[in-house]
């Protein structure tokens, strides 16, 4: 075999083998994809729903972002007639509702929740309206954001009201 021959042989193995090895991710370029937009995207105005849940009452309050100005205030006894169904999750339910509507009258879409039980000598634990005051905002059309528990929760402990020689029943 002559030297063309060979390197004629050689430079199609080789030219075979570059075709057949694949290229690497750098030196390939994809076709740039731009964003594509919602026709029908809306501006999110954000606003905070403070929902204060103890086992006598639920109350939901919607502010503004920064907490000044106060959109929306609602509490279960609002809702239902009988002081015993203050704090059940139907009376939190309509009373979320009914802020919710407030708030999107008003212009606020979009809310970040603070839940929040009695804390301090009560209980740490929100009261039974809480989760559906939550669930109802959502339901409602609220775009919900953050979900934070705030209960004011002492480092060491504090003195529970009733003096030295406690309640006398």
């Amino acid at each position: 075999m002559s030297e063309e021959n060979m390197e004629k042989t050689t430079g199609e193995v080789q030219g075979e083998t570059q075709q057949a090895q694949p290229t690497s991710p750098q030196s390939m370029q994809l076709p740039e994809i731009k964003p594509t937009q919602v026709s029908g995207a809306r501006k999110l105005r954000w606003g905070v729903a403070y929902v204060y849940s103890s086992y006598n009452n639920t109350i939901i309050i919607i502010t503004d972002l920064t907490g000044a100005e106060t959109v929306a205030r609602v509490s279960g006894g609002q809702v239902v007639k009988a002081d015993r169904d203050k704090p059940s999750p139907y009376a939190a339910m309509m009373a979320a509702y009914k802020a919710a509507q407030i708030a999107m009258s008003r212009g606020i879409n979009a809310v970040h929740i603070k839940v929040k039980a009695p804390g301090g000598y009560g209980p740490k634990t929100p009261g039974p309206g809480a989760a559906a005051a939550i669930r109802a905002l959502a339901r409602a059309g609220l775009i919900i954001g953050r979900i934070e528990d705030v209960t004011p929760i002492p480092t060491d402990t504090i003195r529970p009201p009733g003096g030295r020689r406690g309640r006398r029943v």
